[in-house]
């Protein structure tokens, strides 16, 4: 009797140890319970029909103001959680840094609606007019990059400087990659668990993977757990559908602001790769050799290209990165 009841409290004890740490690891899609480096804000938007809010942070310099703003366009699978680093090394250097999640992502809302660059690029021009900046440099790495792109097409007045991180989008993805719905991307991304996020983290974005990174996979899997994951993974499936559906590729030859291209050159990314053969894989998302092309299409572009560098370079080689973004500015 006694052995039953101790291992009934073993099984008991195990349990609530197990529900506990699987409560831990459980994130709001909207990420509530994720701590940004500095105090967050939130712009109101309205679209088809519904009240929705963009979150920010506006963040001052540290030292003495230079007059001059950039503003930090993230990826796909972030927020501007990832840009603390590059937050701090601007500020210390004189700049207002405006740091906006997208409608869609991190912080801000996550509306069925219809997803647009033009869209984003919009609201985030609204913004700035709301907060009094007349002129930003944009800072956009991967997705981001397509979305400062289009901004800077949208508003050449309004960018001093574009400067693109890895971006992608350097290639139509509509000529290669396979269609697939919206709803067949859902079904996708439904599947991600933190293990997955991991996974795809440690072979598509660094090149050796270190401990801090896994901050990075906390949030993003931890975000699986959620009650209301189906709603984050729908509307990142309606993301890709806007990534795959809406090239920038073939305007870079039309951008006419002064830009600058960051390219840590072991990236392969490639947006829907996991539709592809390895020996497919192989033909695209080079980005030693896109970066060069892109430059060149781009009227009076530089490029600074990193070795031993993958997918986020700000995160990888932060030091080389921030000497490299400071300089450009």
């Amino acid at each position: 009797m006694f052995k039953q009841i101790s291992l009934s409290l073993l099984i008991f004890c195990a349990s609530a140890v197990t529900a506990h740490a699987q409560k831990a690891d459980t994130l709001s899609i909207t990420l509530e319970n994720v701590p940004y480096a500095y105090p967050v804000k939130y712009f109101p938007i309205s679209v088809e029909g519904q009240d929705v809010r963009m979150a920010y942070m506006d963040v001052a310099p540290t030292q003495l103001a230079n007059g001059r703003t950039v503003m930090l366009f993230h990826g796909k699978n972030f927020g501007g959680y990832y840009w603390s680093g590059v937050i701090k090394a601007l500020t210390a250097r004189g700049f207002r840094v405006i740091v906006p999640d997208q409608i869609g992502f991190g912080k801000s809302s996550k509306p069925f609606i219809h997803y647009s660059f033009h869209q984003m690029a919009a609201w985030n021009k609204a913004l700035l007019d709301a907060l009094g900046i007349q002129r930003t440099s944009v800072l956009g790495h991967s997705m981001g990059g397509m979305l400062a792109t289009r901004f800077a097409l949208m508003y050449p007045e309004k960018t001093e400087k574009l400067l693109l991180e890895n971006p992608i989008g350097l290639e139509d993805y509509r000529r290669f990659i396979p269609y697939v719905t919206t709803e067949q991307q859902y079904a996708n991304e439904l599947k991600a668990t933190a293990e997955s996020v991991r996974k795809y983290y440690q072979s598509s974005y660094f090149t050796v993977w270190k401990p801090e990174y896994e901050e990075l996979v906390r949030i993003a899997g931890g975000v699986t757990n959620s009650a209301d994951f189906p709603r984050s993974a729908k509307v990142a499936a309606m993301t890709y559908t806007m990534i795959y559906e809406q090239p920038v590729f073939y305007e870079f030859i039309n951008i006419r602001v002064p830009t600058v291209l960051f390219i840590g050159k072991e990236d392969k990314t490639i947006v829907g790769k996991g539709l592809l053969s390895p020996d497919q894989q192989a033909l695209y998302g080079q980005y030693r050799f896109l970066g060069k092309q892109t430059a060149l299409k781009i009227p009076g572009a530089k490029i600074i290209e990193f070795d031993a560098c993958g997918h986020i370079p700000h995160i990888e080689i932060p030091t080389e990165f921030a000497v490299a973004l400071l300089g450009s500015l």
